[in-house]
Formats: C-alpha cells, structure tokens, sequence
C-alpha cells in the first residue's frame, strides 16, 4: 500500500528537531561560557598562588605554630616595604632563603607581637642571630663576639666566686693569623706523556693581643654549684667544681687552660654564611674573620684558695 505523506507530522518533526538544535545550542553555549569562567577563575588562582610564592608572606597564626622553630636568623624590616601588596596585607613579615639559610624578615611594627627579645635593641635593616642558649634571644651580629667574650669572663668569674675562691685571674691570649696561599702549576713532558702538579704553600704570622682581669674576694666559707653555659661541658672546670664542693681544703690552687675553639660562638662556616646574608664578606671585621680569630683564642683560667 502506498503511505501517504503526512504533511503535519512532518512539521511537527521538524519543530521537534528545530527546538532539540536550538536546546543544544543553548546548552553547548552555557557549557562555553562556563569553561571561560573556570579558565578566568583558575587564572585567577594560578596568579594568587604565584604572588604567594614570589612573597611568602608569614602571618601571625603562621608565625605562633611556629615560634618553637623559628629561624636563626632574623633581620628586622620597615613594613612599608611590602606595603599595599594583597597578597601580605595582616602578614607579619615574610620567609626567605639566602645563601642557602632561612631568615625572618620580620616588619618593625610586629617586633613586640612576635614576643621576642633582641640585644642591644631591635632596630630597622639589622641583622640579628639566635642566641646559643635561648631561643628566645636574637642578639645583633656586630654585636655577638663581643658578648659572648664578656658571659664567658663573666661565668667564670662566678665560677671562682661560687667554689669559694680567695683570688682569680683569667689571661686572654687572642691571634690574628694570616695565611697566604700560593698555587702553582708545574707542568712536565717526559717521552711524549704530560704531567702537571698543583702545589700550595702557606705561611702564618701571628699578631698577639694580650689582656689580664684579676677578682680578689673577701674571706668566704659558703660553696654552691654555679650554673654553667659556655663551660658545662669542660671536664677540668666540672672536676674542680666537685672537688671544690666535696671537700674545698684539698685544691690549693687551680689553673685551667680554655681554648677558643672548645667554646666558640659561632662555626666558621655558619659565620661566613651569616656574612653573605648581611654583606659583610669583604670586611676586615667579618663575622669569618672574627670566628677563625677566635678559634685561635686562648683562656688562662686560674683560681686560687
């Protein structure tokens, strides 16, 4: 039988079909314009997440989860320096790593905040180095040899005086040593092989400074254990302490030799890494200078009965 061409059936097909492309092309539109915006939001994101890293802003409840590890350097900012950029609006200052050490740069303003105490003071575009024995103390670099010279004459003077000492003296011997390193190549041919050596030589001069602090103290019967620091761990000091405390009549007198190296503030290397963060590598009074000088120190420690 011959079908008969449905004329409404048609329209009605094609409507369908008309509306069905046109929903599509709705859809496929929506789903476009919601691709742009996910790809604008997460360009928007990529660019914040840079900034972060480029800035490394450090913010106060950062900066509490990590009080316990702070870094041992510390170099005091003018917060205008970073200000007006997003990204460190409420930070306290920002983490950075040079010459291969952490550092706080920590905004002059957030000094008090961050509860820490820095010797002499802390004041803007100083450098400051962690204390030895508290974390809680930063003392500035141009200041620190000179301040752990003065606790180790000053525990030791404590020392005599705890252990109930009629006399002391402590002799400081410190050196400047030179060393001039020549390098030569010496090159020799001999049947048609080449050979070269390298070969240093090295001579040292000493410029000697010498000094003397003498304590006498008036007659005394009471003897207590002193708290150590700098000597808690020298034998001879512990040894006299003890005798001194279990039955003080058998040491007449006591002379103990410190070097500097069994008691240094700062390694040489951790010194020379503190000079390239400050810039003072080429400095006759660089923080290099100063360790390698007082590796080369001496104490005479001597107490008498």
């Amino acid at each position: 039988m011959k079908k008969v061409f449905d004329k409404q059936k048609s329209a009605e097909a094609l409507t369908e079909l008309a509306l069905g492309a046109k929903n599509l092309g709705l859809k496929a539109a929506e789903g476009a314009k919601a691709g742009v915006i996910a790809l604008a939001e997460k360009n928007k994101n990529d660019a914040l997440a840079r900034r972060i890293k480029k800035y490394n802003p450090l913010f106060p409840s950062e900066y509490l989860e990590m009080k316990d590890r702070l870094p041992n350097i510390i170099r005091i900012v003018d917060d205008a320096v970073r200000r007006g950029i997003d990204v460190c609006e409420g930070s306290i200052g920002w983490l950075s790593k040079e010459s291969g050490i952490e550092v706080l740069n920590l905004y002059d303003e957030a000094v008090d905040f961050s509860g820490l105490t820095f010797i002499p003071t802390a004041s803007c575009d100083s450098v400051y180095s962690v204390d030895n024995f508290d974390r809680s103390r930063f003392i500035r670099i141009d200041q620190i040899f000179s301040k752990a010279h003065e606790e180790r004459l000053a525990e030791l003077e404590g020392i005599a005086y705890a252990v109930g000492a009629k006399y002391c003296s402590i002799e400081i011997t410190e050196s400047d040593r030179n060393v001039k390193k020549q390098a030569a190549k010496v090159t020799a041919e001999a049947a048609n092989i080449k050979q070269s050596a390298e070969y240093s030589q090295s001579s040292s001069g000493k410029n000697m400074r010498k000094g003397i602090i003498e304590t006498h103290f008036a007659n005394r019967t009471e003897v207590f254990r002193p708290q150590l620091k700098w000597f808690k761990h020298n034998d001879y000091i512990n040894q006299m302490i003890d005798m001194c405390c279990e039955n003080r009549r058998v040491v007449q007198d006591k002379m103990i030799k410190i070097e500097g190296s069994s008691c240094a503030t700062l390694a040489v290397k951790a010194a020379a890494n503190i000079d390239a963060i400050a810039g003072g590598a080429k400095s006759e009074s660089s923080m290099q200078s100063q360790a390698e000088k007082e590796q080369h120190s001496l104490l005479m420690f001597y107490v008498e009965f």
